[in-house]
This record gives C-alpha cells, structure tokens and sequence, in this order.
C-alpha cells in the first residue's frame, strides 16, 4: 500500500510524522492532515453554544456539548472528505493539487474508503445521539446536504452556496441542543455563516481555477473571475451584518460589538490583500478562517460572562 505524502497538506504535519503507516492512507483521505476543514465545521457549532449561553445566561456555556461537537466535526468533516473523494476520483486524478490523494494515487480504493466512511457515519451517529431529540432529527437531515455537495460543482455555478449550506449546519444545531427550540438568533447566525463560506472557499478555490476551467468543473471563483475580490468583500460584509443581528436579537451588547471588531477586521485584511496570481496567497487567506472562528467565538463568550 502507498503511503505518500498529499501535495497540498502541511509539511511536517502529525500524519505525515507520527501516523503508523497502514493509518496513513485513511488519514489522509478523511483530512486528519489538513484540519482547517473541520475547524470550519466546529466553529459554526461553537458559535451557536456561546449565543445559547448569552440568550439564556442561567443555562451557562456547555463544554461537554462543545467536546462533543469538536469531534463529530471531526468525524463528518473527514466522512464528507471521503464520501467526495469517491465521487470525484476522475476529476482528482486531472487537477494537480489533488491526485495525489490517497484514491487516485492507489493508496485505498473505493471500496475500503465506503466502508471507512461508513465507519466515520456511525460513530457519527453515536455522538449525535447524545442530543436532544430535535438536534438528533436536524443532524440526521444534514446528510442530505452532505450527500449532494459532491456532485454540485457539475451542475451549478455555485457549489460553494451548498458547501455552506451543509458547513454552517452547527449554526442551528449547536443552537437547539442547548435552548430545545428554534429561534430567530440561529437562522440569522445560520445565514451569515453560509455567506461566510460561500466567500472563504471562493478564495480556496482560486488554487485550482486553471485546472477547472480545463476539466470542465464549475465554482464561484470561475464564476466572478476578475470581480472575485469585490464581491467576496459584499459576502463577507453580509455574513458580518448577519452575525451582528444574531447576537443582539439574542441580548448581546456593546461587549460583542467590540469583539466582533476582530474577527471583521480579519476578514477585510484577507479581502485587501487577496491576490490569486502570488503562490499560496490564496491558501494562507483561506488558512486565516480558523482565527475568524475563535474571535468570534470568544467576542460571544467575553458578553456572555459579562
């Protein structure tokens, strides 16, 4: 079995160092390499956790709930890495950044990486379980958008819309697993996330531009070409205006208003000195989300125990 090294995974990564070999392969394939992608996936459910705690300050901030949610995050993220693995071996196999991956490179095939995302689904299942009944119906529902998100990039224009949909899905569960109900505060949490993401993976998506448009895949980076820069700006703005009125329609205050300055400011500085023609411009923007995740999460937390 091959146990090469992914062209676009950190170098020096734990995988890579410290992973015995016959894990590597799996590893690699559900991302355990690159864990920016179930960061994005956490951070959303975090969010949600800490405007429960400022909308009902008695209940507190859930840390088990939070323990929880990291490692379904971590366990979908890698089950969604997979399962899109599967669905686009032909096209990972014609984009340079990606044929390496474990399928295309040989190193697992199709049939071992089914029964490995099988295996990250039902431990999946098992966590989720230990929600309430509402979160544990939401959860099961996700999959639908998890299983479409693969094959979206052949059809619309617009991918990145229904990747958001599907990685901003904590925004409500985090949500309903500590209050029980829904609310105007995760919808509008909800929405802005999708904005968010929608506008990150425009900029990740600028590392594979040319290759797409020679295979024929479409994104939102092909999409607005030269415009990409402002109107990632106006999805970033939206996302921001939407997680301002999150938090005050769940009695947040100045406190927040202040923090939250930190992670817009992250986003405005990816924006201004994005440029898709400078090697690994794109990628250390992309990169810098995991930071917009913890300050916003903390801004929520420093109201809540305020």
């Amino acid at each position: 079995m091959q146990t090469g090294k992914v062209a676009d995974a950190q170098r020096g990564n734990w995988v890579d160092a410290f992973a015995p070999d016959w894990l590597k392969p799996y590893a690699r394939l559900a991302r355990w390499d690159r864990p920016i992608g179930f960061w994005l996936l956490f951070w959303p459910c975090a969010w949600a956790l800490a405007l429960a705690a400022v909308a009902r300050p008695e209940a507190g901030f859930n840390l088990w709930y939070l323990l929880l949610m990291f490692v379904g995050a971590i366990l979908m993220r890698g089950a969604g890495c997979t399962g899109n693995d599967i669905v686009d071996t032909k096209i990972d196999m014609m984009v340079a950044r990606t044929r390496s991956r474990p399928i295309p490179s040989g190193a697992v095939t199709r049939f071992q990486a089914a029964l490995f995302l099988v295996a990250q689904a039902l431990i999946s299942f098992i966590i989720l379980v230990q929600f309430n009944s509402l979160t544990i119906v939401l959860g099961i529902a996700s999959l639908v958008l998890v299983a479409i998100y693969p094959f979206m990039k052949r059809v619309t224009w617009w991918p990145q819309f229904f990747l958001g949909l599907a990685f901003s899905y904590g925004a409500i569960v985090g949500w309903t697993a500590q209050i029980g109900s829904f609310g105007w505060p995760p919808l509008l949490l909800y929405a802005g996330t999708i904005l968010w993401v929608i506008g990150y993976d425009t900029i990740y998506a600028l590392q594979d531009i040319e290759d797409d448009a020679l295979i024929g895949v479409k994104s939102t980076a092909r999409l607005f070409g030269s415009r990409t820069r402002p109107i990632v700006a106006l999805f970033y703005a939206g996302a921001y205006v939407l997680w301002l009125l999150a938090a005050f329609s769940a009695g947040a205050g100045w406190l927040f208003l202040v923090g939250s300055l930190v992670p817009a400011a992250l986003l405005a500085w990816q924006v201004w000195t994005l440029d898709a023609n400078e090697p690994l411009n794109p990628y250390i923007r992309f990169h810098s989300n995991r930071w917009v995740g913890f300050a916003l999460t903390l801004a929520l937390l420093v109201e809540w125990a305020w």
